[in-house]
C-alpha cells in the first residue's frame, strides 16, 4: 500500500463557507464549522440516492448527575416524544399539565414515606391521563417514516448519545426541519409510561450475562470515575425517582450546537447541503458548556478480584486500565490485542489456546474511551477446568509478548490487516459515517484518524516488548463469573399505570405540513441482473463475475448446492477442518499463512448450501485459493485432535444450554417445528465419540469433486479467468438427495422452560399458508403498519399506551422458498406480573386489525420510498439472484413488490389479514422463572407443557 501523509487544507466554497479537507483522503470528506460551533461532516457516496445521517452529541452517562444516573439514556428516549409543535393537539393545555406533573415528580423524589410516595404517583398517573388527551404518540416516528427513512434509532454510552436515520436524498430538507424541531426544545410528554419502558429495558439488561460481568469489571477498574460508577441504564432507585426538572437542565446544558455534530454521507451536493444545514441548525444559539473538573484515578497497584453469579457458563475476565483513545499507550494496547487475538486468525490466544482446544475459548480486546480505556481478556473454561487455571493460561500468553516470543512477521501483518479492515469499513456510507462520528466524539481530527495507520506502523518489536513489560503487572481487575444464583437481580414492585390515550388518528399542524410538502419523487431503478453479472463456463464449471468498482478487495465464493439437509455431517466436517493441518503445514501454520497474505477463509453451511469464501486483497486471491485447496486436498487426519474437537463440541453444546438467548431460540424453534427439526437433528454424543476422523477428512478431500459454481467479485476478471481453471477438478459425485423436515401445523400448545431471570419472554408462532409471491407487497406494508417499528400499532399499544414491554412486535415472515409455509411471530419481554395484560392486549390487537387510514397511507408511502431509493450493489447483485431463484423469480423482484404496494388499498390489507392471518392457530414459547409464572394467563393460551433443555435442543 502506498505511504501517504494526510494533511489538512482549508478551502472556501462558492457560497463563502469555509471547510477543511485532508489531502489524499479517498472519501473527500469536508468538515465545516458553523458560526454557532456546530461541526458538519459531509462526504459523498453514490451507491444509492440515500444519505446516512448521524447526530452525535458529546455527552452520555458520564455526565449524569450522581443522584440521577440513567438520565442521559432516558433523555435519549424522550427525544422521540416531540416538541411543542410536534406530537401535540393543544400545546397550551398540555403544557400546564406537564408542568404539574414535573412539580409532582420533584415531590415524589424527596418523599421518604412509602405510602405518601404512592399517593403522589397516583396523582402523577391521574394528571398524565388528562395530559394524554392532547398528546399524539410516536408522531416523530410518523414524520420520519413518511420520508422513507430506515434505521431510525439512537444509543447512549459513556460519552456519547447518537441519533440515527438513513433517508432518501430528496427528503433532506424535510429531515432537517424535523431534526431542527426536536433539537431546539425538549418536551417531556408521556413521561411516566416511557419511564416504565426504560425500566423494562433495565430488567432486560439484568438478564444479560455480559452486562452483569461488564458492570462489575468497570466498577473495579474505575472506582472513582463515571466510566465505572455510572452505568448507562442507571441505578434502579434513580430510575424510579426521576426528575423532569433535572432532565430539562441536562438538555439545556449539553444539547447545544457546539456540543453536537451533523454527519451526512451519501448522494448529496456539498454546497446545497451545507446551506440547508446552516439555514435550519445555524440559528440555534451557541452556549458555553458546564465546567467539569477531570476525575483522575489512582493507579491500580494490586490484583482486584470480584465474583458474580448467573446460570450461564462460567468464565473469567481480566482487564488493565489504559490511557485515553489515541494516546501512545492505547495504540500500543491495540497492537498487543492483535498479537493475542487478530479476529480469530493467528494471534497467540488464537493459535496456542483456541486452535489447540486447551479451553473452550479465549479472546483479547481493547476499548478506547474519551478518558481512559481498558485492555481485556475473556477466557471460558472447559467443564473440568477451574477459573484460575484458564486465568494462568492467558497470563502465560501475555508473558510470551513480554519476552518477545512472537514471530517477526506478525507486527507488519497486523498493520496490513488494520489497513485492510479500515478499507472495508470506509467503502460504505454507513461505515464512513460511523467512523466520522466516532472521531468527533473522541475529540480526534479526521487528519489524525487518517494518519493513525502510519503511527501504528512506526511501532517496532522492541516498542511492543517494552510496553508489555511496563504495562502488564499485577495491576489488573479479575472478575470470576461463576455458575450459580445471581444475587444482584433487582425485583421491584410494579407501579400502577393507567393506560393512556394514544390518539392514533390525530395529527399536529407540524406533521400535516411535513406530509403536505411535496418533493420530487425518486424513481426506482430495478437492476437487470443479466447485464450486471457476467457468466462464463470454465472446465464445465459455471463461473459468475461482478465488477468491484470501489477498492482493491476481492472475494471468491465456491457455492455448493448442498447443505445439512443433504449431508447432516457437513457442518461438523467444516468445523473440524479448522483444527487440522496437512502434510506440509500444521493447523497453526495454516492460520499464519492465511494471515500473512491478508486472506480470510469462511465456511458457511445452511440447510441447502455450503459456501466457501476467500476475502482479501485481490493481488493475493490466487495464493488464497492455492492454500485453501492444498488444505482441503491434503488435510491430515489426526484422531487425537478429533477427540479433543468432540470434547469441545459437546462442551459448547452444554454451554449453549445455559445461555438464556440460545434457550429462547431453541424453545421458539420447538414451538414452531416440534420435536423433529433441523435444529434438533444433530449428531449424537455417542456417534461423535465413536466416529473415526477419516470419515470427515475423506469427505473434505473429495468436496471439490461435487458440483458447484464459482462467483468472483473483483476488478481483474480476465486475470481470474486465466488462472482459475487449474484449480477446477472433474466432477465425480452427484449431489445427495435432501432430507425432508416437516412443517407441522401449530395447534395452540404452550411450551415453557424454566430459567432464573427477572422478565418473562413470550413468543407466539403461527404457521401460515404456503408462500405466495403475490402477497409480498401486502406483507411489507402489514409489518410496517401493524407489527414492527416505532410507529406500528403494536408498539403504540403495548409500549406507548400501556407500558407493558421495552420490546414487542408482530412479524409476518414470508418463506424464502416455494412450497414451504410462511410464519407469523409475536414477541413480548415483560415483567411476570404484566404477562396477563400483555397477553390480553396482544390478543385483542390480533383479533381485529385496527383501521387507521392515515397510518396505513404513511406505512405504504414509506415502503414505496424505501424501495425507490434502494439500489442493489456489490456482491448482493449476484447473491440476490440465488435467493430469488428459490422463489422461481429470475428478475429484480422489487419491481413486482413496488407495483403491488402502489395499488394496495386498506381493504386489500384487511382482506389479507382476515384470510391469511386471522384463521391461524399459534403455539407459544415462554421462558422465565417458574415461581413467577402466571398460570391463569398461560392457560388461556392453550395446552401447557414444561419442556426440558434436552427436549428443545435435541441433545
Amino acid at each position: 500500500m502506498i505511504h501517504r501523509k494526510y494533511k489538512e487544507t482549508i478551502h472556501i466554497d462558492k457560497n463563502k463557507y469555509q471547510y477543511i479537507t485532508v489531502s489524499h483522503d479517498e472519501n473527500k470528506v469536508r468538515i465545516y464549522t458553523l458560526k454557532n460551533g456546530l461541526k458538519v461532516f459531509l462526504a459523498q457516496n453514490f451507491d444509492a440516492p440515500r444519505i446516512q445521517t448521524y447526530i452525535p452529541v458529546k455527552t452520555g452517562s458520564n455526565n449524569d448527575p450522581a443522584d440521577n444516573t440513567g438520565l442521559a439514556h432516558y433523555l435519549e428516549h424522550m427525544m422521540f416524544k416531540g416538541t411543542s409543535k410536534l406530537g401535540t393537539q393543544n400545546w397550551e393545555k398540555e403544557k400546564l399539565l406537564l408542568e404539574q406533573i414535573s412539580a409532582l415528580y420533584e415531590l415524589h423524589k424527596v418523599e421518604k414515606d412509602r405510602d405518601k410516595k404512592k399517593e403522589i404517583y397516583k396523582k402523577i398517573d391521574e394528571i398524565s391521563q388528562e395530559a394524554s388527551q392532547y398528546a399524539i404518540a410516536n408522531e416523530y416516528d410518523k414524520a420520519i417514516s413518511s420520508l422513507g427513512a430506515t434505521g431510525t434509532n439512537a444509543h447512549t454510552w459513556f460519552d456519547e448519545t447518537v441519533y440515527k436515520n438513513n433517508i432518501p436524498n430528496n427528503e433532506l430538507e424535510k429531515w432537517l426541519k424535523i431534526e431542527k424541531e426536536r433539537f431546539s426544545e425538549l418536551t417531556l410528554r408521556l413521561f411516566h409510561t416511557e419511564l416504565e419502558s426504560v425500566y423494562e429495558e433495565f430488567n432486560k439488561a439484568q438478564d444479560n450475562d455480559t452486562r452483569l460481568v461488564q458492570n462489575e469489571l468497570m466498577d473495579a477498574l474505575f472506582p472513582m470515575h463515571p466510566n465505572g460508577q455510572q452505568t448507562t441504564l442507571g441505578k434502579a432507585e434513580h430510575l424510579k425517582n426521576p426528575s423532569m426538572k433535572a432532565i430539562h437542565k441536562y438538555f439545556d446544558e449539553y444539547y447545544v450546537p457546539n456540543n453536537y455534530a451533523m454527519i451526512l454521507v451519501g448522494d448529496l451536493d456539498f454546497e446545497e447541503t451545507i446551506q440547508l444545514i446552516d439555514r435550519y441548525f445555524g440559528t440555534i444559539p451557541y452556549k458555553d458548556l458546564p465546567k467539569k473538573n477531570p476525575i483522575i484515578e489512582k493507579p491500580i497497584q494490586k490484583i482486584v478480584k470480584r465474583t458474580v453469579n448467573s446460570p450461564t457458563t462460567p468464565r473469567v475476565q481480566l482487564a488493565w486500565r489504559t490511557e485515553s483513545y489515541g494516546t501512545r499507550e492505547a495504540m500500543l494496547a491495540d497492537v498487543v490485542v492483535n498479537i493475542l487475538s487478530n479476529r480469530g486468525e493467528a494471534g497467540l490466544l488464537d493459535l496456542n489456546i483456541n486452535q489447540t482446544q486447551k479451553m473452550l475459548w479465549a479472546q483479547a480486546f481493547s476499548v478506547g474511551l474519551k478518558q481512559y480505556g481498558y485492555f481485556s481478556i475473556v477466557a471460558i473454561p472447559k467443564e473440568t477446568q477451574a477459573l484460575d487455571e484458564v486465568k494462568e493460561m492467558v497470563l502465560e500468553q501475555i508473558e510470551l509478548v513480554k519476552k518477545g516470543e512472537f514471530p517477526d512477521w506478525m507486527l507488519p501483518a497486523i498493520i496490513s490487516d488494520f489497513k485492510l479492515q479500515r478499507m472495508k469499513a470506509l467503502e460504505t456510507a454507513d461505515g464512513l459515517a460511523t467512523h466520522l462520528y466516532d472521531t468527533y466524539i473522541k475529540g480526534i481530527s479526521w487528519e489524525q484518524e487518517l494518519n493513525e495507520m502510519d503511527e501504528y506502523a512506526k511501532f517496532t518489536k522492541e516498542d511492543i516488548i517494552a510496553f508489555a513489560n511496563e504495562f502488564f503487572k499485577d495491576n489488573y481487575v479479575l472478575v470470576y463469573k461463576k455458575k450459580g444464583v445471581n444475587d444482584k437481580l433487582i425485583r421491584v414492585e410494579n407501579p400502577e399505570i393507567t393506560p393512556i390515550q394514544i390518539n392514533r388518528e390525530a395529527q399536529s399542524d407540524f406533521l400535516k405540513q411535513i406530509l403536505e410538502e411535496r418533493t420530487k419523487d425518486i424513481q426506482p431503478e430495478f437492476i437487470d441482473y443479466s447485464k450486471e453479472i457476467t457468466t462464463d463456463i470454465i472446465k464445465d464449471k459455471k463461473v459468475n463475475f461482478v465488477y468491484n468498482k470501489y477498492n482493491d478487495i476481492a472475494q471468491v465464493h465456491f457455492i455448493f448446492p448442498m447443505g445439512v439437509d443433504h449431508d447432516r455431517d457437513l457442518g461438523i466436517t467444516t468445523q473440524l477442518l479448522q483444527y487440522l493441518g496437512t502434510d506440509i503445514y500444521s493447523p497453526e501454520d495454516l492460520k499464519k499463512e492465511f494471515f500473512k497474505i491478508g486472506i480470510t477463509n469462511d465456511f458457511k453451511t445452511t440447510s441447502d448450501q455450503l459456501l466457501i469464501t476467500l476475502n482479501g486483497l485481490e493481488e493475493n486471491i490466487e495464493k488464497g485459493i492455492e492454500l485453501l485447496q492444498h488444505w482441503m486436498y491434503h488435510v491430515k487426519p489426526d484422531q487425537e485432535i478429533y477427540k479433543q474437537f468432540v470434547e469441545t463440541v459437546l462442551e459448547n453444546r452444554n454451554a449453549l444450554k445455559k445461555d438464556k438467548n440460545r434457550i429462547m431460540t431453541a424453545l421458539t424453534n420447538y414451538a414452531k417445528l416440534g420435536v423433529f427439526s433441523r435444529f434438533t437433528d444433530v449428531i449424537s454424543k455417542q456417534e461423535l465419540e465413536d466416529s473415526k476422523v477419516e470419515i470427515f477428512t475423506n469427505r473434505m478431500k473429495t468436496l471439490f469433486q461435487y458440483p458447484y459454481q464459482i462467483f468472483f467479485y473483483g476488478k481483474e476478471i480476465y486475470h481470474f479467468k486465466e488462472y482459475i481453471g487449474k484449480y477446477i477438478q472433474h466432477e465425480d459425485f452427484p449431489i445427495p438427495s435432501p432430507k425432508e423436515y416437516p412443517e407441522p401445523e401449530t395447534k395452540g400448545n404452550v411450551y415453557f422452560t424454566n430459567y432464573d431471570m427477572v422478565q418473562m419472554e413470550m413468543s407466539k408462532i403461527g404457521r401460515g399458508y404456503e408462500v405466495d409471491t403475490t402477497n409480498f407487497g401486502k406483507i411489507n406494508v402489514f409489518n410496517e403498519y401493524f407489527g414492527r417499528g416505532l410507529s406500528s400499532i403494536v408498539f403504540q399499544e403495548i409500549r406507548e399506551s400501556k407500558s407493558l414491554a421495552y420490546l414487542a412486535y408482530v412479524s409476518y415472515a414470508a418463506n424464502s422458498e416455494l412450497g414451504h409455509h410462511d410464519y407469523i411471530t409475536t414477541y413480548i419481554g415483560t415483567q411476570p406480573d404484566k404477562l396477563q395484560i400483555a397477553v390480553d392486549t396482544l390478543d385483542s390487537l390480533m383479533s381485529n386489525l385496527p383501521e387507521v387510514l392515515s397510518q396505513f397511507e404513511n406505512a405504504k408511502n414509506s415502503a414505496l420510498k424505501q424501495i425507490a431509493s434502494t439500489r442493489v450493489t456489490r456482491n448482493n447483485i449476484f447473491f440476490n439472484t440465488l435467493r430469488l431463484k428459490k422463489l422461481g423469480v429470475i428478475h429484480d423482484f422489487r419491481k413486482d413488490i413496488y407495483g403491488q404496494i402502489q395499488n394496495l388499498k386498506f381493504e386489500d390489507l384487511k382482506n389479507f389479514y382476515q384470510t391469511e392471518i386471522l384463521p391461524l392457530h399459534y403455539n407459544t414459547a415462554i421462558i422465565g422463572k417458574k415461581d413467577n409464572l402466571n398460570m391463569d394467563a398461560v392457560n388461556q393460551m392453550g395446552n401447557f407443557k414444561e419442556v426440558s433443555l434436552e427436549d428443545i435442543f435435541g441433545h
